[in-house]
C-alpha cells in the first residue's frame, strides 16, 4: 500500500519531468512530493492503529495471548517462588508476555497482555512506551504489574495509569518477591523471554484496557 502511494506521486513528477511545456513545474513537483508524503504518513498511522488495538481481534489471537500470558506467570513463578506470596496479596495483575514486540517505525516498546483479578482473566491491555526508556533494537521481555488495592486496578481499568520517567522494575530472581515492596500501589516485575534475570526501564510507559 505504502510503495502504491509512493510510485503514484512518483509516476506524476516523471510525467512533469518529461514535458518541458508544462508551467510551474518545480511548484507542481512539490506539491507531488507533499501529498505523497502525507499519503504515506497517513497509511502508516493506519497500520499503527490497526497493530495496536488493545485487545486480539479474533477469538484465537485472544486465546494465544492468555495462554502466553498463563506461561509468563508459571515461568516467572517458576524462578522465583517467593513471587506467590505477593500474587495473593494483589487485587489484579497485568501480565505482558513480550514488551518490544510490535510498533516498529514510531519509537518506543509495545505489548500486550492480560488482566488478571484474584487469579482470574478479565480483560485485556496494552502497553506502549516512548523512547525515553525502551529502545528499538534491544531485548524483548516479560513484564509483570501487581496491584495493591482494587482502586489501583479500577485505576488501571479507567486509563489513569502509567509510569513516570523514574520509574523502575524488580528484576526477577531466586528470592525477590520475598523482598518486593509495593511503591504508589503497584510492583513491577520483569525477565527476559526465557524466564532469566532482565532488568528493564518502564519509565514513561501508558496503559490501555479492554474487558473480555
Amino acid at each position: 500500500m505504502i510503495m502504491w502511494v509512493w510510485s503514484v506521486g512518483h509516476c506524476g513528477c516523471l510525467y512533469l519531468m518529461l514535458n518541458p511545456k508544462v508551467k510551474g513545474k518545480e511548484k507542481i513537483m512539490k506539491k507531488y512530493h507533499m501529498k505523497a508524503a502525507f499519503l504515506v504518513l497517513g497509511v502508516i498511522g493506519l497500520q499503527v492503529m490497526s497493530s495496536c488495538a488493545t485487545a486480539p481481534r479474533s477469538v484465537q489471537g485472544k486465546a494465544d495471548i492468555e495462554q502466553e500470558a498463563a506461561m509468563a506467570l508459571a515461568k516467572a513463578q517458576k524462578n522465583d517462588p517467593s513471587l506467590v506470596n505477593i500474587f495473593d496479596k494483589a487485587a489484579g495483575y497485568a501480565v505482558f508476555p513480550s514488551v518490544g514486540k510490535g510498533a516498529v517505525g514510531i519509537g518506543g516498546a509495545y505489548g500486550k497482555g492480560v488482566l488478571y483479578e484474584r487469579g482470574n482473566a478479565v480483560g485485556y491491555c496494552a502497553l506502549t512506551q516512548g523512547s525515553i526508556g525502551f529502545q528499538l533494537g534491544g531485548q524483548s521481555y516479560t513484564e509483570i504489574i501487581c496491584f495493591e488495592t482494587q482502586q489501583n486496578v479500577e485505576n488501571f481499568k479507567q486509563g489513569n495509569f502509567r509510569f513516570d520517567a523514574q520509574a523502575t522494575a524488580v528484576a526477577i530472581k531466586s528470592g525477590a518477591g520475598a523482598n518486593a515492596k509495593f511503591t504508589n500501589g503497584v510492583a513491577v516485575f520483569t525477565m527476559d523471554e526465557a524466564g532469566l534475570m532482565f532488568e528493564a526501564s518502564v519509565g514513561g510507559q501508558k496503559f490501555s484496557y479492554q474487558a473480555k
